[in-house]
């Protein structure tokens, strides 16, 4: 009997939809469009680190430099589209060439004709509010857990006596 295979979950978001949707981006993009760009990139570079899906950014080439070209940035990959093709084009293509049978591929876009595009070829949409809910979500349990570090008593396997325990603790501190 074969072992059961691990889902592969991949996120494709569509950047400047994201970008449009998030207040934070939507601030950023009015003073400065790379600016946004960099700021989704490194949130998503969390998001991967957090879930450990697979996540890849296309953002549309008229509205960049560089077009055609993908990018490896903090261990996700951003694609710049080709001249003539929209980022909704580029992420149909990559669901159809990404779509296995052990591939769970989700679209994070708030653009209704991707939306059901997409959804009729097997991946499974997140609107880019949804989207934004899960970061803050994931930032929050990553607070979460510093502070649970950070509150964590020190300890040691010698067997201290609470005064002498009491005394380490202040000469750390002061150190």
């Amino acid at each position: 009997m074969m072992g059961m295979r691990k889902i592969k979950n991949i996120l494709l978001v569509d950047g400047y939809n994201v970008i449009g949707a998030w207040p934070e981006l939507r601030l950023l993009k009015e003073k400065d469009l790379s600016l946004a760009r960099d700021r989704l990139i490194d949130i998503m570079a969390e998001y991967k680190a957090y879930t450990g899906y697979d996540v890849i950014i296309v953002f549309d080439a008229h509205l960049v430099e560089g077009r055609g070209k993908r990018e490896r940035a903090h261990r996700i990959d951003v694609i710049y589209t080709n001249k003539n093709e929209t980022a909704d084009e580029r992420i149909e293509k990559l669901v159809r060439e990404l779509k296995r049978v052990d591939t769970r591929i989700y679209v994070a876009t708030s653009d209704y004709t991707e939306q059901s595009l997409t959804f009729g070829s097997g991946a499974l949409r997140i609107s880019a509010r949804e989207l934004l809910i899960e970061t803050q979500m994931m930032e929050k349990g990553i607070d979460n857990e510093v502070k649970k570090t950070q509150k964590r008593p020190f300890s040691t396997p010698l067997p201290l006596s609470d005064e002498i325990a009491e005394f380490f603790e202040k000469w750390r501190r002061e150190r």
